[in-house]
């Protein structure tokens, strides 16, 4: 007979891998092709990378200037980036549901 206690346990996980959350290399596939499918997404939708700063930079300068009008422009910056982020989680949650 064999004792349930003599389960093998998992290998445990490097501190890199629990610091990342997964393999390094796994890690790295996986925001390559979410960063193509983002890319890819801000190109159709006319955005780039120096759209994105200025605009972070903008909320800042609103940030200080008037505070009502950076949160009229936060609400929109979320509603337009939840555009985007939740399409690609749906897509990333359904493959990892497989």
């Amino acid at each position: 007979m064999t004792d349930p206690t003599d389960t093998p346990l998992p290998p445990r996980r490097s501190a890199l891998e629990r610091a990342l959350g997964d393999r390094p290399g796994s890690l790295a596939i996986k925001l390559v092709l979410t960063s193509l499918v983002v890319g890819f997404l801000m190109s159709v939708f006319g955005f780039n990378a120096a759209d994105v700063v200025n605009t972070v930079i903008d909320v800042f300068h609103e940030t200080f200037r008037d505070g009502a009008g950076m949160l009229r422009s936060v609400i929109g910056y979320v509603l337009a980036g939840a555009a985007l982020v939740v399409p690609i989680w749906i897509v990333l949650r359904l493959s990892r549901g497989r």
